[in-house]
């Protein structure tokens, strides 16, 4: 078993700097490269994406990245673990091969982990007794399921061991938790037991620092003035050791900032109770960790401990919630707060005399208020900016309604206040709402499947 290994983060999310997974792999030694794609809004995404095309569903951009790394993984110089097969994980290791052949590379081993995806066998579990109610509200999901979009079950690292186990080079999953693609690597190398909670905690969290990608190099740091280099930032890499510490770190003359706030902020990210962040594979206890800056760029983790995982999976499902549709013209000085105010309250009425059903009807005023929650109303705490952007959203049951009110735009331009600007692009057009759904699900229910193809 080997002593300490070096996972490296490449994507904090679908749409990430293209080059970040690339670079960490040529510039510098790391044995893993991890790469996260995926939000709860994602699925519904690519769901939609694979009814339009069965041969979609997956985040294709992680394709061209295995085609530039290829003769790396190849070469046995970094193996790579990713939940970009998303819905799909089939077709995204399908891509994977054709692009193995066409480069003449042979005995590359691919990984699949999927059985996440619960959408098609709803029926079967609602009628075994288990109602998916939702955490926030307890409804039972039958009161959304026919406008369900995605339903997946987030799996943790044991069936990604099982892939590495196995030879996988390459591992490709569909929903896992984001901590697991970090932990499966630290469980497969160190041997450790899956029984050992503080380990598991350890590797979840070392997993929590890597999942947002840049974010804990200085990336959306509160301090960012003091973050050299921005623009060729590097992402952390975490330096990983048997008995369950391990620093965070970058490569060597790259940009960006490693420091014990850097660390600190991204512990904070989508925590609830500290003492207790559940993934499938243990509960963490945020509060042991002790953090310790050792060297420049350099943050030691080290102390943490954690307690036996539950018995359930969560369920990450999408389900369409109505339409909405957003808009914007900008005023400007002079009053040009009071002119913005004014153009919100004149298309809210308009709407209202054309009798348009809608629940929500915001107005965001951009240059004032648009990142606040201050008051809208006529008395304002300060002198009018140079120029506001209005920003109109409206929600509701009923697509053709909202694009009726998006006929209203462009006419308040010559029948509202003056000074205005900042319209183009045709009339908006309402989208759709997607609305998030978690439960909880006994992990007897659902087995992940782990499946190794090769070239």
């Amino acid at each position: 078993m080997k002593k300490s290994i070096k996972i490296a983060s490449g994507q904090g999310f679908w749409g990430d700097l293209p080059v970040a997974p690339i670079h960490q792999v040529k510039n510098g030694p790391i044995d893993y490269l991890m790469m996260d794609y995926l939000a709860e809004v994602t699925m519904s995404i690519m769901q939609k994406q694979k009814l339009r095309n069965p041969k979609y569903g997956y985040a294709r951009d992680f394709v061209e990245v295995i085609r530039a790394i290829l003769p790396e993984i190849a070469a046995g110089k970094v193996k790579v673990m990713s939940n970009a097969g998303g819905v799909n994980p089939l077709a995204c290791k399908d891509a994977i091969l054709a692009i193995a052949q066409e480069t003449g590379v042979k005995n590359l081993k691919i990984a699949v982990v999927d059985g996440d995806n619960i959408l098609d066998d709803l029926d079967t579990l609602i009628t075994a007794g288990h109602e998916l109610r939702n955490m926030e509200t307890d409804e039972p999901v039958l009161t959304v399921k026919d406008q369900l979009l995605s339903a997946n079950v987030y799996f943790g690292a044991e069936p990604m061991v099982e892939a590495l186990k196995q030879g996988a080079q390459i591992v490709i999953t569909g929903r896992v938790t984001d901590t697991g693609l970090c932990l499966a690597p630290m469980i497969h190398e160190f041997g450790w037991s899956l029984d050992d909670v503080d380990k598991m905690s350890a590797g979840t969290v070392a997993g929590h620092i890597l999942e947002c990608g840049a974010q804990s190099s200085g990336g959306n740091f509160t301090d960012w003035e003091a973050v050299p280099d921005m623009e060729h930032i590097g992402f952390p890499i975490v330096e990983a050791f048997s008995d369950g510490t391990f620093d965070v770190t970058k490569h060597e003359k790259s940009g960006g900032l490693v420091h014990s706030k850097t660390v600190k902020e991204q512990l904070l990210y989508e925590i609830g109770d500290p003492k207790e962040y559940i993934t499938p594979d243990c509960i963490a206890d945020f509060t042991s960790i002790h953090l310790k800056d050792v060297a420049p760029n350099r943050v030691r983790v080290s102390g943490i401990t954690g307690a036996d995982k539950t018995p359930f999976y969560k369920v990450s499902a999408s389900y369409l919630s109505g339409f909405k549709i957003t808009t914007s013209l900008t005023y400007a000085w002079p009053d040009a707060l009071k002119k913005a105010v004014r153009a919100g309250e004149i298309l809210k009425q308009r709407a209202l005399d054309l009798g348009l059903a809608f629940d929500d009807f915001h107005c965001e005023y951009i240059g004032y208020n648009g990142c606040s929650e201050k008051p809208t109303g006529t008395e304002f705490d300060r002198d009018t900016p140079d120029e506001v952007q209005l920003r109109v959203s409206l929600s509701g049951p009923n697509k053709k309604d909202l694009d009726r009110f998006g006929m209203e735009i462009a006419p308040l331009i010559l029948t509202g206040p003056s000074a205005v600007t900042g319209f183009a692009g045709g009339r908006p057009k309402a989208s759709e709402i997607v609305a998030y759904w978690p439960a909880l699900l006994k992990k007897e229910a659902v087995k992940p499947r782990v499946r190794i193809f090769n070239t």
